[in-house]
């Protein structure tokens, strides 16, 4: 893909954060947009932020976790734009819980919108995107798709299973040939609701983790601004790159990943131990 003009983009997640500046980038490039969230008011809001761009936008309501939502939500973008070039596999949710505490219910509740999102997307958009010969799917997952944390394990698998379904993806589509791409995301702290609406389970506690300050806490690592990442999203898909890291901080989980495959995991534990002792009490 060389520009973005004249092209559709379907965009998950596109009431807030990222989703909605990819969308504001991709209008001002004259792309026109099928845009989805469950938050119809952020829907509104973004509508309002491309009107000016003079592009053909629409909006649903989709909960990316139920299958026949996005399914029809696919159907409903190509009878509306006519094709769609891209899909933008954005939103997604986070949780702070021990394995040993965590239920099967926020797992589910993760899993469903983190991965089955994403792969309901892709499966769904696939398809629609090949018939165009000029297309890209661009699928989110995090520095914790490189690094698992503590506290993070239903988080930890949401996106390593994502980095994995991609990098399968986008060997298969070089083996086609067929014109469409994928790129795989991994951003570190952006700015976005995610920490605001994260679930943060009482289980936290047996680590000497306040559940309340845990979720402050997230929120203070969040430091680059949506629209920037979201600038490098899209100036990777016109590079046509597999993996993008956006920000220093998972350019630097992705270094000491590489030096430290397994020892990493004690160095996170020990650092984690040491910021509970200077955490005021």
């Amino acid at each position: 893909m060389k520009n973005f003009k004249n092209k559709v983009a379907a965009i998950t997640g596109a009431g807030s954060g990222m989703g909605q500046q990819l969308a504001y980038l991709l209008a001002k490039e004259g792309c026109h947009l099928s845009l989805s969230d469950v938050n119809e008011k952020g829907l509104a809001e973004t509508l309002e932020l491309v009107k000016p761009f003079n592009v053909r936008v629409t909006t649903k309501k989709v909960n990316v976790a139920n299958r026949e939502e996005v399914k029809t939500w696919a159907e409903d973008t190509v009878q509306n734009h006519g094709s769609v070039n891209m899909i933008f596999n954005n939103a997604g949710v986070a949780l702070g819980a021990t394995v040993e505490g965590e239920t099967y219910e926020e797992l589910e509740w993760i899993m469903g919108i983190n991965f089955w999102g994403v792969v309901y997307g892709t499966k769904e958009f696939l398809p629609y995107i090949k018939k165009t010969g000029d297309g890209h799917i661009i699928n989110t997952s995090s520095l914790f798709g490189l690094t698992a944390q503590p506290t993070q394990s239903g988080y930890n698998a949401t996106k390593f299973a994502v980095r994995g379904f991609t990098e399968s993806l986008r060997q298969e589509l070089d083996i086609e040939n067929c014109g469409v791409s994928a790129l795989c995301v991994h951003p570190g702290g952006i700015r976005t609701n995610i920490a605001n609406d994260a679930r943060m389970n009482d289980s936290l506690r047996s680590l000497g983790m306040n559940p309340e300050k845990s979720a402050k806490a997230f929120n203070k690592l969040l430091r680059k601004p949506a629209v920037e990442a979201s600038q490098e999203i899209l100036d990777a898909v016109l590079k046509n790159k597999r993996r993008l890291l956006i920000g220093n901080d998972a350019k630097t989980i992705d270094i000491m990943q590489r030096i430290l495959p397994t020892g990493y995991q004690k160095v996170t534990a020990f650092a984690t131990k040491l910021s509970k002792r200077l955490e005021p009490k």
